[in-house]
C-alpha cells in the first residue's frame, strides 16, 4: 500500500490549501494497478509462430521427427503429414509463447515507451472525463495524473486553465510527482506537486468572490 490514511488526509489537505487561492480545481488521482499489453503478448506470439520453425529447418529440422513411419510413407503422405506436422509446430510454438510472455509479464518490457506513455495518457484522459473535471462552472478542472507501475505523469487541463497556462509551467509539478514515486516517498511527491500546481494557477486564476469548492479534494486510488 503506498499511502496510509495519514498519508491520506496531509494530501487532501494540501489540495484544500492549494484551492483556496485559485478559482482552479484540482483532482488528483493515482494509479496502482499494472498495464497488460494484449497486442504485444499476441504480437510476440505470431513472431515466435512463424520464425522459429524456420529457424529449426534451416538448422536441419525435418517434420519426420514427428512421425516414427517416415521412410515408409508415399511421397504424397509425406508431403501432407510435412504440412500438418509444420502447422502443428507453429500452433504449439504460438500457444506456449503466449502463456510464457503472459505469465512472467514480459508484455510491459516488450512494449516500447513510447506506446507505454500513449496507454497512461488515454487513461487519464478516460479520468478526465470520467470525474467530472469537463463539467466545472468556469471550466477551470485540472487532473494531476500519477502511474506508479510507468512512474509517468499527466497534467490535464481543461479549457479555462489550458488557455491561460503555457504547458510547459506544468514541468515542476510533473516532476515533483514522477520523484516521489521513483524514491518511495508518494505523498511527499503528491504533496509537493499540488503545492506547485496551486501556485501555478493562483498565478493565472485568482479566486472568485462566489468560488465554490465543486470537485473532491481527497486522493483518488486506483
Amino acid at each position: 500500500m503506498l499511502f496510509n490514511d495519514a498519508d491520506r488526509t496531509r494530501i487532501a489537505a494540501a489540495i484544500a490549501a492549494a484551492e483556496a487561492n485559485t478559482s482552479g480545481e484540482i483532482v488528483v488521482i493515482i494509479n496502482t494497478r499494472p498495464h497488460r499489453y494484449a497486442a504485444t503478448m499476441l504480437a510476440s506470439a505470431v513472431l515466435a509462430a512463424f520464425t522459429l520453425p524456420f529457424l529449426a529447418v534451416l538448422a536441419g529440422w525435418t517434420p519426420s521427427l514427428l512421425f516414427p513411419d517416415w521412410d515408409a510413407i508415399d511421397a504424397a503422405t509425406r508431403e501432407a503429414h510435412g504440412i500438418e506436422g509444420f502447422a502443428a509446430v507453429q500452433a504449439m510454438l504460438f500457444v506456449a509463447v503466449l502463456a510464457l510472455v503472459g505469465w512472467l509479464r514480459l508484455d510491459r518490457v516488450l512494449t516500447p515507451s513510447g506506446l507505454r506513455r500513449d496507454r497512461v495518457h488515454h487513461a487519464a484522459m478516460m479520468q478526465f472525463r470520467a470525474r467530472g473535471l469537463t463539467s466545472t462552472l468556469g471550466r477551470t478542472g485540472v487532473l494531476l495524473y500519477l502511474d506508479e507501475p510507468e512512474h509517468v505523469a499527466e497534467v490535464i487541463a481543461d479549457e479555462a486553465v489550458f488557455t491561460r497556462i503555457a504547458a510547459d509551467e506544468w514541468g515542476e509539478t510533473i516532476a515533483a510527482l514522477v520523484a516521489g514515486i521513483k524514491s518511495g516517498r508518494a505523498a511527499d511527491g503528491l504533496v509537493t506537486a499540488i503545492e506547485r500546481a496551486g501556485a501555478v494557477l493562483a498565478a493565472h486564476l485568482p479566486p472568485l468572490p462566489d468560488d465554490v469548492n465543486e470537485l473532491p479534494d481527497g486522493l483518488i486510488e486506483l
